[in-house]
């Protein structure tokens, strides 16, 4: 006997694609390794086996019951026994459910269905058992909640609420990479609904507590007419559609220093310092949710840099094409577009950058260099400090326009640089 179990159950329900299937079956681990050329054995002690098929991991799982969860994420003993056994040891009943694949028959101990009706999270029994087995399921709890527009039933709800304080007990990588799913798998405004639960369930100031202190800041309404620094931070999370885990964070970081830079002036509030003390702040946050440094550094870039644009028509040029010739630039651009959508609308400094990627091209954002270090030697510098200074400044004024050929390089470099003069024979007289 073997069932289609869990997720894939439940977005076929839904009329979704599945993104993967997990499969239950009354099959010993040892029989499922025995059926299949390739398989991992992930977990052959609960009865988990991994069976790789034309490239694509199943996993597949022997019904059981599970005994105490000892350390919060593991039962402390299995017991292999009949598909409800099974059904009832799972977290939330849309999740609970299997398919007959032979009959295409669902198979209901739960009430799954009639939640998937009623558009309803709900806990397998008791939800506070359900979360003392694994905390986690608070946050998996919100983010199914905010990604299918669901409520979370009420018993559930008071449940994580009472148990918020502890989910910190957990692995940070664990919780960082739940927060990361609320991001990315963001369709129309769930990454703010995402944020709204863990904000309304106390999850968030166990979290992410630098984000729920944004509550209550307020700011120009010439810049922010949409009022507060964590209704625009929900407002920019709102407009996010499928975005990359790097941009994800920093349109949820980008003001995270603000409460501590915000001064009141006689025409408006400001917050100086804030772009670069985030960037900081924002290392500390993805260190602490153990992303990786590939992360955490891009992060800190777009943070930094996010009110940059309004400064680009005032660049001189070389300094526009270093900037928009970033690495960076792509979600830098979008930040400040969904940023600024978030606030007065104003996509003046994003339109012009735009335009001018547009107009200058790749070819003069990143041209060759004219003059290489060998160039240098051959025009008798020795390689020192003013040797790299002689590089950068031909690359500003080439960027500059300035300089288009070696030739014209090298001239510029004879005329502004004097070359050493070689040392003095030593006298051996």
């Amino acid at each position: 006997m073997a069932y289609l179990a869990g997720g894939c159950v439940r977005d076929r329900l839904l009329g979704q694609e599945p993104k993967d299937f997990d499969v239950a079956t009354s099959a010993p681990a040892a029989v499922v390794q025995a059926r299949f050329e390739k398989t991992v054995p992930v977990g052959v002690q609960f009865g988990v086996v991994l069976v790789v098929l034309d490239g694509e991991a199943v996993e597949v799982a022997t019904f059981r019951s599970d005994a105490a969860y000892s350390d919060g994420r593991h039962p402390s003993s299995v017991h292999f026994g009949s598909p409800e056994e099974d059904a009832w040891r799972r977290d939330f009943t849309i999740n609970g459910m299997f398919i007959d694949p032979v009959t295409d028959a669902v198979i209901d101990y739960v009430g799954g269905r009639a939640d998937l009706r009623a558009g309803v999270i709900r806990a397998i029994g008791d939800p506070v058992a359900r979360i003392s087995e694994d905390r986690l399921r608070m946050l998996r709890a919100v983010r199914f909640a905010a990604r299918l527009g669901f409520a979370i039933e009420p018993a559930s709800f008071a449940a994580i609420r009472a148990a918020a304080s502890s989910i910190t007990d957990m692995a940070w990588e664990r919780i960082g990479d739940e927060v990361v799913r609320m991001l990315i798998d963001s369709e129309a405004g769930s990454a703010r609904r995402a944020f709204e639960l863990l904000d309304s369930t106390g999850l968030l100031a166990a979290i992410l507590p630098e984000i729920a202190a944004l509550k209550g800041v307020e700011q120009s309404p010439d810049y922010h007419p949409e009022g507060d620094v964590f209704v625009h931070t929900l407002g920019l999370l709102e407009l996010l559609r499928h975005p990359t885990e790097t941009l994800a964070w920093a349109a949820l970081l980008h003001d995270v220093a603000k409460p501590g830079c915000a001064q009141s002036g006689a025409q408006r509030i400001t917050f100086y310092g804030h772009c670069e003390i985030g960037a900081d702040m924002a290392v500390a946050i993805c260190q602490r949710l153990r992303r990786s440094r590939e992360t955490w550094e891009r992060v800190a870039v777009l943070v930094r840099d996010h009110l940059r644009l309004l400064h680009a028509p005032q660049m001189r040029l070389s300094t526009l094409k270093r900037f928009l010739a970033s690495e960076a630039i792509e979600e830098l651009l979008e930040l400040a577009r969904l940023d600024a959508l978030a606030s007065n609308k104003d996509l003046t400094y994003y339109d012009f950058c735009r335009q001018r990627l547009t107009e200058l091209g790749a070819a003069a954002l990143k041209p060759p260099p004219l003059l290489r270090g060998r160039d240098l030697l051959d025009l008798g510098f020795a390689p020192g400090p003013l040797f790299r200074r002689i590089l950068d400044a031909v690359a500003e004024a080439q960027l500059d326009g300035l300089l288009q050929t070696r030739d014209q390089a090298i001239d510029w470099v004879r005329e502004r640089y004097a070359v050493p003069a070689p040392p003095l024979p030593l006298c051996t007289s």
